[in-house]
Parts: C-alpha cells; structure tokens; sequence
C-alpha cells in the first residue's frame, strides 16, 4: 500500500459519505482507487483456504465491496478505516461460507487445527476458518483491541505501521499484541 494512494482514497470516501452508495460515479471512482488492494488481500486470504473452494479472490472481492458501499452507517473517515472495515467484512464473508460448508457435509464434525502465525493455520481450511474465528472471538473477550490487530493482520494483511494508522495506536503497541496475540493463539489450538 503505497502512501501516494492515500489521499485520493480518502478524498473518494469523503464524497461517498456526502453523496451516499447512490452516487453510480463516487462508488466506481472508489472501486478503481481500491480494487487492486481489495484483491490483493482477498487472493492473501484465498491461499489459506482449501484448494477447492468455491468462492474465488474476484468473486470475494464484489462481494465484499458490494457489503462495504452500502454501509450506511459507517462515516469513512479514511483509506485506512475503509481496508480496516474490509477485513472485517471479508472475515464475515469467509466465516459465513465456511459454517453453510460446514453445515452442508455429512456429520461436519469438528476436526483439531493448528495456528502457523504466517497466516492463520494449516490442515483443513473449512475448520480452519471456523476455529480461528472462534479463537478471535474469546480473544476479544479478553482484549478486544488485539483481537483487532490479529484480524488487520491476518485478515487484512496490513502491516504493523498500517494497523497502528487504522486503529490510532502507536507502532509499537500494534507490534507487542501481535506478539501477545500470536503466542496466546498458539496456546489456544494446542487446547483445542
């Protein structure tokens, strides 16, 4: 993510928040200015899924873009914000695909998963998902702001400085939970 992009996203955001998704021209200016990063973090995220999968990068990208302009509720308040929220909203996306997976197979038991902290995990990418998403929600019990770090990061594929400019914190705070996060992880599919 090159800084020279900043501004332009966070200009177009502003004028989505003024004019609103109902602005044909303000949503496909924002969809140039974003797609390619959009894409990027969604083939990221599709390389730790099975191989098989049904949802494609491009496929998961439309979705979630679509999801992402039509928040009404949501006051853009820069580029950062907005990959900030796509992380989120992609993490919805694969979570929700991989519980009707889940629901679909015969049995759908539970299978044991394994966190590798380039990515997320490795073995089967369905339960991989789901356990990791669960794994997210007890931390966010516990810390709800490092829980944000580990989904920028894993989700987004934000880097440190990144995640510190979306969420107000300073580089080195986002650089102690990740490493907190990684290790508490760890500990948490080792249990599982």
């Amino acid at each position: 993510m090159s800084d020279d992009h900043r501004p332009d996203v966070t200009r177009i955001l502003q004028e989505l928040c003024q004019e609103g998704a109902q602005s044909p021209e303000v949503t496909d200016r924002l969809y140039e200015a974003v797609y390619d990063e959009l894409r990027r973090i969604a083939a990221r995220l599709m390389k730790s899924e099975r191989a098989d999968h049904t949802l494609q990068p491009t496929a998961l990208v439309h979705e979630a873009y679509l999801r992402l302009v039509d928040q009404t509720k949501v006051e853009w308040r820069c580029r950062a914000h907005f990959f900030a929220v796509a992380a989120r909203v992609m993490r919805r996306i694969l979570v929700d695909h991989a519980r009707r997976r889940t629901r679909q197979k015969r049995g759908g038991g539970e299978q044991r998963v394994t966190w590798n902290e380039d990515l997320g995990l490795c073995h089967s990418r369905t339960h991989e998902t789901l356990a990791l998403d669960r794994a997210l929600a007890r931390l966010a019990e516990l810390d709800p702001r490092m829980e944000r770090v580990v989904e920028l990061r894993v989700f987004g594929g934000l880097t440190i400085r990144e995640v510190a400019y979306a969420l107000g914190i300073s580089t080195r705070t986002v650089d102690g939970d990740w490493m907190v996060a990684k290790g508490w992880l760890a500990r948490e599919f080792t249990r599982e």
